[in-house]
């Protein structure tokens, strides 16, 4: 049996994100450009490769597994890979979830209950038509508030993520909130991270949710709780509405201290860190060995090298943190 991974600050990792794909049907204003160019098709680990990789993942200890994108639900077949994972849920893995930007959960909701998953995070920034058509260049916020629906009907369980976008959405919290625990769903806020070319100046975007959380507490009583979901966020009980709300606080407060999380790329590229480009190619042992022995080798080496936080900065004039985009690394 594989030992389980522990990284050089005594960290265990629990927790993989894999990108499926980089692929979007959204282009969201603080994610990718507008003439956003994706990976060719054949670059992409095949889905029983991602499943390989996943599962050796779960065989070293990986408790929770995220599948991400881009908007994994395009992933031509995903379905299949999701089956796939789920027979090591309660051999193993205690969780297989997804997080979608929700274009695709009318028809893809019960499927997804019956494939074992039975939670999802949905990304939705905002309420208003007009403003989510701006925000995604795109997408039809109809669209998504049916897929919720679906997805609720069908039983799944949902958060809400919302990424604070200043003098974009943060007029809406309050709304948001309100309607968020008035269906029973969690609501997470999101600060904007440095990753990517994008069609705009950060330094614009970025809300720093301590101040937005001032601003809350004029409205509500926010009271610490020590729920965790698994991954960075903190929460507090909404006392008026007797729902949690998250915070993820890259910028203003960085979680490093307890990350026990790492990334795969749909190339099969691990990334230790969200906000650092070291990284460690799983593609080339994963097709050199099929009994994994090499593969194994190269998640120990890299498991290694984990740092000890991210170098997040925002500031005017500022290069991104990391070159490549968040829909290629999943967030």
């Amino acid at each position: 049996m594989q030992q389980t991974m522990i990284d050089r600050f005594g960290r265990h990792i629990t927790y993989l994100r894999v990108s499926v794909t980089d692929r979007c049907d959204f282009r969201c204003i603080y994610c990718m450009s507008e003439a956003m160019t994706f990976l060719p098709r054949q670059d992409l680990l095949s889905l029983e490769e991602l499943d390989r990789l996943a599962s050796a993942f779960v065989a070293r200890g990986v408790r929770k597994l995220r599948l991400t994108g881009g908007e994994p639900l395009v992933r031509r077949n995903i379905l299949w890979l999701l089956k796939a994972l789920s027979r090591h849920l309660g051999d193993g893995l205690d969780e297989l979830t997804l997080t979608t930007n929700g274009s695709q959960l009318v028809r893809y909701a019960e499927a997804l209950a019956d494939c074992g998953i039975a939670r999802i995070n949905v990304s939705l920034d905002t309420l208003d038509p007009d403003r989510f058509r701006a925000i995604t260049r795109r997408g039809d916020l109809g669209g998504v508030m049916s897929g919720i629906e679906a997805a609720h009907r069908a039983g799944l369980k949902i958060k809400i993520n919302t990424v604070a976008l200043r003098d974009v959405n943060e007029g809406e919290f309050e709304k948001l909130i309100g309607w968020s625990h008035g269906n029973g769903f969690d609501l997470t806020l999101i600060e904007t991270m440095p990753m990517g070319e994008i069609d705009a100046d950060r330094t614009e975007q970025y809300l720093p949710l301590s101040l937005v959380r001032a601003r809350l507490e004029q409205r509500f009583t926010l009271d610490d709780i020590p729920y965790r979901s698994g991954g960075p966020a903190r929460y507090v009980q909404v006392r008026e509405t007797g729902g949690r709300l998250g915070f993820i606080t890259p910028m203003t407060h960085n979680f490093c201290e307890a990350c026990n999380r790492v990334r795969v790329t749909c190339t099969g590229t691990l990334y230790m860190c969200l906000g650092q480009e070291d990284a460690a190619d799983l593609r080339a042992p994963l097709r050199a060995s099929e009994d994994n022995t090499l593969l194994h080798a190269a998640i120990d080496e890299a498991i290694a090298r984990k740092p000890k936080g991210h170098d997040f900065v925002i500031g005017r004039g500022e290069r991104p943190a990391t070159a490549r985009p968040m829909s290629l690394t999943g967030g």
